[in-house]
């Protein structure tokens, strides 16, 4: 039996746990000499990669000094909240990344309040002591302050803690006196990291996440809590509402450097991988087949923002997805309910309509964006924010903001997020940048992103987590401008709209194909107006002084997905094709968009 360390990592966004991760596999010589395999070595999807961000959590497992060290790379984002409480349960310990100049952010508080929670030792890594103007001291203290905040108690109050940069590869007991590897870390983690606990009694595994193979169907992986597992034995299912189902082990895997390795049996305390089981669900127990006892489930936080998916009914469906159907999407999205634990489906009075429940606009614009790159076409509604009924009043999500920019800019920040009916908490400086906290309605924070990225010149860093529901706080200003319509189907000239230009600005380039209802710019007004950009120019032979002046079209803006989720009005819709983005409103033709116009 080799003695097993499990642990996770987690952060705020960007606070560098994948390049830890990387950094912890080179040093464990997971790979040859001339294998050069990159870096953000876990971040292996695509859409991972091209946002720079973690979505789903990963395993991996190196050996260090004769022990087996199980790591679980988390995500950072408030709306994959899910994920990182599902994963959690499978570590005895966590390492919490700070970043040396930002110090706790909202989702390091998010992430640490579940790990307390959960009874797990923290230890903690100041990292990026690289950066000018670090305070690591100060952030130390933060963290401890933090830990006492969230009820931490002492024996978790009492964690050790290293400095240094994952990227310049050197951790040390003292910020200011770097060292050549990260061996002072993976030492802390042998020395306090405790081992798992073997009690006594029967087979006892939470399935904490899923893998799926097209060879071998779903994979069910979690740790071992006692008990023995072996290949080909028989054991019960535990359901959330107690029931068990019987069933068979066909395949046992353990967690071996990147991949995962076949063995015959599982000792305790070790997270595996187990191929055979028929109809698991996350938060189930595979327990003993005798008298099996089932593990508290998993408590997932509940949605707080839906959409609406429809199929693709625009003049141009189908020219680019291979699946447009109705039954094609619905198949889809029951697919991903089984992965995708904070989400929820739910089906509306028309067959070609869902109402889809997620954790916010990035939570449900990853999974549109993984559809459309599956072949998907799919039209998407305004984000709707979920209202519940408490003792009789209505609330809404209420979210901590803290938006981090230039100071000489802040008070414009200041000014947008009262008017959305946030309150101002606390505003510090911290070099030439101000860093503002608020309390801020869901629902104000849906198109703040543009505007403020426009107001600070794309200086503003924002991060928001959900914090409780409150009484409703009233309306919140939409879109001030309205949309420029189009009124005809056919391909966009330059000529024509160069001779709309000062109406607003265009969202569509020269030559593109559109149709009648699509919005193809914003009105530089506050009222939708329809254009007919498809006219060419008259070609007579009667010649006027100045009437060939060159067309100068400005560039088009094109959005990307969360963009136009948050852009659009209630009256319009994201057209989403495999090559393409469009906005349209939801009735084509002006006769129709007047005759439902609710006043």
């Amino acid at each position: 039996m080799t003695s097993i360390k499990n642990i996770a990592i987690i952060a705020h966004v960007d606070h560098g746990k994948t390049t830890l991760v990387d950094k912890i596999m080179y040093h464990c010589q997971l790979f040859r000499e001339n294998e050069n395999t990159g870096d953000l070595i876990l971040d292996n999807n695509d859409l991972e990669r091209e946002r720079g961000i973690t979505i789903t959590s990963k395993n991996v497992s190196v050996t260090y000094k004769g022990t087996k060290i199980n790591i679980i790379d988390t995500p950072g984002h408030a709306d994959f909240g899910g994920e990182v409480e599902r994963v959690l349960n499978m570590a005895d310990g966590v390492l919490l990344l700070v970043d040396a100049f930002e110090g706790p952010m909202p989702q390091t508080r998010f992430v640490l309040q579940k790990a307390i929670d959960l009874g797990l030792k923290p230890c903690v890594v100041v990292n990026k002591v690289d950066k000018e103007n670090c305070t690591p001291d100060e952030v130390y203290e933060k963290v401890f302050d933090l830990m006492f905040e969230l009820g931490a108690e002492e024996w978790q109050l009492d964690f050790p803690v290293v400095y240094g940069s994952a990227k310049q590869n050197w951790m040390s007991d003292d910020w200011q006196k770097p060292t050549n590897s990260i061996e002072p870390l993976l030492d802390m983690v042998m020395e306090h990291i405790p081992s798992p606990e073997f009690e006594e009694g029967s087979t006892q595994m939470l399935i904490t996440s899923l893998d799926y193979s097209s060879f071998t169907g779903r994979i069910a992986i979690g740790r071992l809590q006692r008990g023995t597992l072996k290949e080909g034995m028989q054991v019960s299912l535990v359901k959330r509402d107690k029931t068990t189902i019987k069933s068979r082990i066909k395949e046992l895997h353990t967690f071996e450097g990147l991949g995962r390795k076949k063995v015959s049996e599982i000792q305790v305390g070790d997270i595996c991988a187990i191929v055979g089981l028929e109809g698991f669900e996350i938060g189930d127990t595979i327990a003993d087949l005798e008298n099996p006892e089932g593990l508290k489930t998993i408590a997932i936080d509940e949605p707080t923002m839906s959409m609406l998916f429809t199929i693709n009914d625009s003049p141009f469906f189908g020219k680019d997805g291979k699946f447009v159907t109705s039954r094609h999407i619905k198949d889809r999205l029951t697919k991903e309910l089984e992965k995708n634990l904070a989400l929820r489906v739910q089906e509306t009075d028309s067959a070609d309509k869902f109402l889809v429940y997620g954790r916010g606009v990035l939570h449900l614009s990853v999974l549109i964006e993984t559809m459309r790159r599956e072949g998907y076409e799919l039209q998407i509604g305004q984000p709707q924010v979920i209202i519940k009924e408490i003792d009789g009043v209505k609330c809404e999500p209420i979210e901590e903001l803290t938006i981090d920019l230039p100071e000489n800019v802040s008070g414009k920040a200041v000014e947008m997020v009262t008017l959305r009916k946030g309150d101002l908490l606390s505003m510090e400086a911290k070099g030439d940048r101000m860093i503002c906290e608020f309390m801020i309605p869901s629902r104000g924070i849906i198109g703040l992103r543009n505007q403020l990225l426009t107001a600070t010149a794309g200086e503003a860093i924002m991060a928001h987590r959900f914090k409780e529901y409150q009484p409703v706080r009233g309306g919140i200003p939409e879109r001030q401008n309205g949309s420029l319509v189009s009124m005809e189907k056919g391909t966009a000239i330059p000529y024509s709209i160069d001779k709309l230009q000062d109406r607003g600005k265009f969202f569509v380039d020269p030559g593109e194909e559109i149709y009648e209802g699509q919005v193809i710019g914003e009105n530089s007004r506050g009222d939708d107006m329809t254009v007919n950009v498809t006219k060419t120019k008259k070609l007579s032979n009667v010649r006027s002084a100045g009437a060939d002046d060159k067309a100068k079209i400005v560039p088009a803006i094109k959005f990307s997905l969360e963009e136009a989720l948050e852009y659009i009005q209630k009256d319009e819709y994201v057209e989403v094709t495999p090559n393409h983005l469009r906005l349209r409103k939801i009735y084509l033709t002006e006769v129709e968009r007047k005759r439902n116009k609710t006043i």
